[in-house]
Order: structure tokens, then C-alpha cells, then sequence
């Protein structure tokens, strides 16, 4: 009998723990973004950006780009349409109010093969995800972090 209750309680313990994980599994549209920069709040992104989150029970994969941009034909619209982007996917695990994605690729290989640390709130179907301060990619002598808002569409 005490074989039994002490399974079921590692059982449950497992499942609360895979609980957790699953309110995050979803798509989520982003909402807003902003970077602040050495204290001051930017919207590289613009203020709608577009683009999606899909987080599953294992994986991550998140893009998205700034506001109004095409397609472009010479290389000064590509290369602006490739600064206006941001991608990334890997695998990711919750700990705490944590999520920690590690990042399998992304789209100029800036976080490929790190590990990306997002405090996370959800609150109803509106998922939060802050950055911690870290060097900013395009400007190591800069400190910048993210707040990245996202609505969960199913």
C-alpha cells in the first residue's frame, strides 16, 4: 500500500510539473515589443509589429517583423527587411516563472546555440515575456532588454 500512495505521489508531482508547462502550449499573435536601450525605451519593431509564437509541449519557434514591411527587390530593401526581423526555434523547459528557450537556430545566427531566459507571465490569454539586461546583438557596448507581449489565438 505504501508502494502504491508513494507512486501515485510521484505521479501527480510529474503531472503538476507538465501542468505548468501546458498553460504556456499555444499560438500567440505579439501584441507589442519594446527594447529598452541604456534606460530608454525603443520600438525597433515599430509600434505593430507583426508575428507569432507557437509553443508546443516541446518546442519553440517564434517570428516575427516590424510594422509595414514588404518584400524588397534591391539589396537595401532586403537588408532592411532582414534588420526588421526577428526569428528563432529550439527547445525550451519552464522553470519557475522562467521560460528557457534553447535556441536550435535563428535568423543571423546571433542566439543560435544559447540558451534565451524569459521571465513569463500569463494572464488570461495575454502572455508577457521579459528579457533580462544582456549586451544588445547589434551593439555589444549597450545594454538592452525586452518586453514582449503576446495573445494567445488558440
Amino acid at each position: 500500500m505504501a508502494r502504491l500512495v508513494c507512486g501515485l505521489i510521484l505521479v501527480l508531482l510529474g503531472a503538476c510539473a507538465s501542468f505548468g508547462q501546458q498553460s504556456l502550449v499555444g499560438t500567440y499573435k505579439i501584441i507589442s515589443q519594446e527594447v529598452v536601450l541604456d534606460g530608454t525605451p525603443t520600438y525597433p519593431m515599430g509600434k505593430a509589429p507583426q508575428g507569432c509564437l507557437v509553443i508546443t509541449p516541446t518546442r519553440v519557434v517564434s517570428f516575427f517583423v516590424g510594422e509595414n514591411k514588404k518584400f524588397g527587390t534591391s539589396v537595401a530593401e532586403k537588408v532592411a527587411l532582414l534588420d526588421a526581423l526577428v526569428g528563432y526555434g529550439g527547445t525550451y523547459r519552464i522553470e519557475g516563472g522562467k521560460i528557457l528557450i534553447s535556441a536550435e537556430a535563428s535568423w543571423t545566427g546571433v542566439y543560435t546555440g544559447r540558451v534565451k531566459v524569459r521571465n513569463d507571465t500569463l494572464s488570461g490569454n495575454r502572455l508577457t515575456l521579459r528579457a533580462e539586461p544582456a549586451p544588445y546583438p547589434r551593439d555589444a557596448s549597450k545594454t538592452a532588454h525586452s518586453v514582449t507581449v503576446w495573445e494567445k489565438v488558440e
